[in-house]
């Protein structure tokens, strides 16, 4: 049985993923010290995920 999914739940975690790199790169402009350790966090989330999904795509 084939399941749909509407627009929002497609893309969500895009956009998710959008607005914190969006943030990640705006704290990288702003400031230093607490600003800094955001946009490391923010900006390494997207990288941290891609590695994930080839990792599980590979081990299948």
């Amino acid at each position: 049985m084939i399941s749909h999914r509407s627009l929002a739940q497609i893309f969500a975690a895009p956009l998710v993923i959008a607005i914190l790199s969006t943030v990640g790169l705006i704290s990288a402009l702003v400031g230093d010290g607490w600003w800094d350790a955001i946009s490391w966090a923010a900006l390494g989330l997207p990288v941290l995920l891609y590695l994930l999904f080839i990792w599980r795509r590979r081990s299948y």
